[in-house]
């Protein structure tokens, strides 16, 4: 069988991929030279945001395609919301590896940090695009397994807590996926996302109750990695234990990939409708609910970014619980708002906790006074935690709030609408609780204000006005994946 391969559109994919071996091939040959590993990772991770340019500016009918068969059907097709995907992912990666460069561990993880953190990159960007069953298994498995060791690598008790945690759930979600992949190929005989395999299996009621319950496996499997209820329970251990700048990469990236993989699924969850529509509001219900119940009662700093991220799960899949054409659009729209804020916090919470210890941004009493010791930062953290909190000024996060709601409102889903209200208020509280203590007075507890690294000083002179004026002007961001 002839296979028609275009290399411009797998370049987002190759390169992360080769840059992580040319890691481990330096190593060899020039052992412990950490500053190598990551200039090698920067390099190649903007090499990679530059290839993706030209599928950002394709036309929504026009995907690029690659690795096609003589009867024109393609196993790597990007469109505008992927190559969007793409972009946000390698440009988050790129954030997290400058992060991580003042970060000291010892050389030989650094090595293995770096090479993980370019291959589970790798894999985010090409899930997006996979349309055969085994390469998106294969790839969203790449994405998520080189996580356990950016976890486990800072050597603490709770690290390895948190990378047990998270391997055991990547371990039950794989198994989960494969066997809802199974059940796809088993109802459709087919190894393709496609839409006309899906109509045929849905004529049969015997293939269609099987092609319900795949579905509704390969999105519990894909529930694990993007944290919803109540697949979520390794989530606060995990972000607990990573170091800060991983946990970054655990919220971003990773998050990245499961949504990549569950919008592959998502027309053809659309065209079976019914039960499987309705495991996902649900779980968008709980998750956003769970998520934020959790997160106002939370006092450390990464457990309660960890909840977060849980009702911010739930707040990504609130579209696809419809049939709606706009319902992968506003989906991916949320997720990049979410990237955006979430990186924001995660470069103010670095840079306090590189140069003042990791006890500095701990807990909310740590967090106490941060605006006001250090203004810039203290800045950047309220306006990534207003943008998830879809508060003025950030309008980016209150458009991207409105975005999801669309395609609920549009279906008349009245219940699921006004779970996502009462959250929305739900999460004003969550947020400004954490806001108000970075601003409020911190009395007579002294604080060791150091300056920052300047690689962290100078992310987070770029990161405020970049996030001021996408938060003003928001377009910017939704272009991505328009």
């Amino acid at each position: 069988m002839n296979i028609r391969i275009d290399w411009m559109p797998l370049l987002p994919v190759l390169i992360p991929a080769v840059a992580a071996v040319l890691v481990l091939v330096i190593d060899a040959i020039v052992p412990r030279r950490r500053n190598i590993h990551f200039v090698v990772a920067a390099l190649a991770l903007a090499g990679a945001l530059f290839s993706v340019v030209p599928q950002l500016l394709r036309n929504f009918d026009d995907p690029a395609r690659s690795l096609c068969q003589p009867d024109g059907g393609c196993f790597y097709v990007i469109d505008s919301v992927g190559a969007g995907l793409q972009a946000t992912a390698l440009l988050a990666g790129l954030v997290i590896v400058l992060l991580a460069l003042p970060v000291r561990i010892s050389a030989s993880s650094t090595v293995v940090q770096v090479a993980a953190l370019l291959t589970t990159t790798a894999g985010a960007t090409g899930v997006v695009a996979a349309r055969d069953l085994p390469a998106w298994l294969v790839l969203l498995e790449i994405a998520t397994v080189p996580t356990v060791v950016l976890v486990a690598v800072r050597a603490r008790r709770t690290a390895v807590d948190g990378a047990l945690n998270l391997l055991t759930t990547s371990l039950v979600s794989f198994a989960v996926t494969a066997m809802g992949v199974a059940m796809w190929f088993a109802a459709s005989g087919s190894a393709t996302f496609d839409n006309n395999t899906v109509l045929a299996a849905m004529q049969t009621p015997e293939t269609r109750r099987i092609l319900a319950v795949s579905l509704m496996l390969i999105v519990a499997g894909v529930g694990f990695k993007l944290s919803l209820v109540p697949f979520h329970a390794w989530t606060p251990e995990a972000y607990a234990g990573a170091s800060t700048p991983m946990t970054a990469f655990l919220a971003t990236v990773s998050k990245i990939a499961a949504l990549g993989a569950l919008l592959a699924v998502a027309r053809p969850i659309a065209a079976v409708g019914g039960s499987t529509l309705v495991a996902i509001a649900a779980v968008a219900g709980l998750s956003m609910t769970v998520g934020n119940v959790m997160a106002l009662r939370e006092t450390d700093t990464l457990r309660f970014i960890g909840w977060s991220s849980v009702a911010q799960a739930g707040w990504v899949v609130l579209p696809l619980a419809t049939a709606s054409s706009g319902a992968e659009h506003a989906a991916a729209s949320y997720l990049v708002i979410y990237v955006v804020a979430t990186l924001a916090v995660f470069i103010a919470l670095t840079a306090v906790a590189h140069r003042q210890g990791r006890a500095a941004v701990a807990d909310l009493d740590a967090i106490a006074g941060l605006g006001r010791r250090q203004p810039w930062t203290g800045v950047l953290f309220a306006l990534g935690l207003l943008t998830l909190a879809g508060l003025p000024p950030a309008v980016s996060g209150v458009l991207a709030k409105v975005a999801a709601l669309q395609p609920v409102a549009g279906a008349r889903q009245w219940l699921l609408l006004v779970v996502a209200a009462i959250n929305a208020m739900l999460g004003v509280a969550v947020y400004l609780r954490w806001i108000w203590r970075a601003f409020a007075s911190c009395g007579d507890v002294p604080h060791r204000t150091l300056r920052a690294h300047p690689v962290h000083l100078a992310l987070t002179v770029i990161a405020v006005p970049a996030v001021i004026v996408v938060s003003l002007a928001p377009q910017y961001l939704f272009w991505l994946v328009d």
